[in-house]
């Protein structure tokens, strides 16, 4: 597991290949702008920033597809942390799209080509 403050997208390659083969679990504290890749679960990575003082409501999990990098398939908005019915997010996905856009970016701002 890794708190990403920046990576690339062949390091992404190479943790996709130990893991899913095209994929990277990832999740982003959308408040402190941090990014957690490279563990088998979400959970695994939501609790690292949980013990790092996060908040629950500011978690959310997605996937990187390394392959996909520089369209919009490179992140995918998947998880079990982020069925959040206290939150209006019903379902796996982040159904608020001024959210997305926020973990978009906070990606964007980590990931390099």
């Amino acid at each position: 597991m890794k708190l990403a403050e920046a990576i690339t997208i062949e390091e992404l390659r190479l943790m996709a290949q130990s893991m899913y083969d095209e994929l990277v679990k990832a999740v982003v504290d959308v408040e402190e702008g941090l990014l957690v890749v490279d563990a088998p679960m979400h959970v695994d990575e939501e609790q690292f920033l949980l013990e790092r003082g996060s908040l629950q409501e500011n978690l959310w999990g997605i996937n990187l597809y390394p392959d996909d990098y520089g369209t919009d398939d490179f992140v995918e908005f998947d998880s079990m942390i982020n069925i959040r019915p206290a939150q209006n997010n019903r379902s796996r996905g982040v159904d608020d799209e001024a959210l997305q856009v926020r973990i978009r970016d906070i990606v964007d701002g980590v990931v390099n080509g």
